[in-house]
């Protein structure tokens, strides 16, 4: 029997390129991370915690993210929370996943880079041995200062040392309106001048004006959500010619309310123009999937095809911070499984 496509992209291998490791952090482990370390929560059971997750934009989930964060604070803890997401990858079928976690959410609590850092290696050293591969990427928030996203830069030089195999890069992230990326070009430029890769948030609640200040000012290698760049035509084009990726969260971009529907959402229509639109999901645990829910949703909406899922995909290995070698290897696992002639360089 020929599997529907759905189940088809359940079982392929796939990149994830936009995942918070602390939106990953489900309720349930939110309780229990609490409970181990006496952490009093706003919010009296599971339940009135779920209940919580209806998000009028961006800051109302950031309120809660950051309030959930509030339980990590030991290397186990990050362990924990990074073990738990690798169940869901792995289930999920991701064999390479490229994680953003926010240092500065933990300093103001005074947990250190490397106790995070070391718990999280720990959990994505043993997801290795079974199959998934990931890369690390610190990201700055941007409704702190660039001083701020300084001190955390100058903080982290040693463990750009001591985890160069993982911490690979540097993002940007958090509430967007009224912080525009021109706002970190410094130490974008020095996590450049050392070679690291960057990705910035830009283009979900911000204008395209701020996908193009992360490209000329930043000069970042992906852009992470820019699903508004359907506004800009001069934009979409440019992404196109460039392949500079967009690492989309359909999921996301509905519960934060940057479409009413996922009928609205611009992924096909960026895909149709020939941008490099990837699929992710985000902050998982409060916006109501992994990637496989995320692929689900939007492809039922979207009416997308089984050319069209295939192109998103491979998209995401082509835009993934790996060695020519391993993306090679990547997208003729997924050539194979797809049932299609490897287009891979040889």
């Amino acid at each position: 029997m020929t599997p529907t496509l759905a189940e088809k992209i359940a079982g392929a291998p796939k990149a994830e390129l936009h995942i918070h490791i602390e939106g990953s952090l489900e309720p349930e482990v939110i309780f229990a991370l609490a409970k181990r370390n006496g952490v009093k929560l706003s919010y009296e059971s599971i339940e009135a915690l779920k209940k919580a997750y209806e998000f009028t934009d961006l800051q109302s989930f950031l309120d809660i993210y950051y309030a959930g964060a509030s339980v990590l604070l030991t290397e186990d803890d990050f362990y924990t929370m990074t073990a738990a997401y690798v169940e869901r990858a792995l289930a999920d079928n991701v064999v390479h996943a490229e994680i953003f976690f926010d240092p500065q959410t933990h300093m103001e609590r005074g947990v250190a880079i490397s106790t995070a850092v070391a718990g999280i290696e720990r959990a994505l050293a043993e997801a290795e041995q079974r199959g998934l591969t990931s890369k690390l990427i610190l990201c700055f928030l941007r409704h702190l200062s660039e001083s701020d996203a300084l001190a955390t830069y100058e903080a982290a030089l040693p463990l750009f040392d001591t985890y160069a195999h993982r911490l690979i890069g540097v993002g940007l992230d958090s509430s967007e309106r009224g912080h525009p990326p021109s706002k970190f070009e410094r130490v974008f430029a020095l996590a450049r001048a050392r070679g690291l890769k960057l990705v910035a948030h830009a283009g979900e609640e911000g204008p395209p004006s701020y996908i193009h200040e992360a490209l000329d000012l930043l000069k970042v290698d992906r852009v992470d959500h820019g699903v508004r760049s359907i506004e800009d035509p001069a934009l979409v084009a440019r992404l196109a010619d460039s392949r500079v990726a967009l690492t989309v969260c359909p999921l996301s971009n509905i519960k934060l309310r940057v479409f009413d529907d996922m009928k609205q959402h611009t992924l096909k229509q960026l895909l149709a123009q020939g941008v490099a639109v990837t699929v992710n999901s985000d902050d998982p645990a409060y916006f109501g999937g992994y990637v496989n829910a995320n692929y689900f949703a939007t492809v039922d909406a979207l009416e997308l095809s089984d050319q069209e899922v295939y192109t998103i995909i491979r998209n995401g290995f082509e835009a993934s911070f790996v060695t020519p070698q391993e993306r090679q290897a990547l997208i003729e696992k997924l050539d194979a499984y797809w049932g299609r002639p490897s287009t891979a360089p040889h």
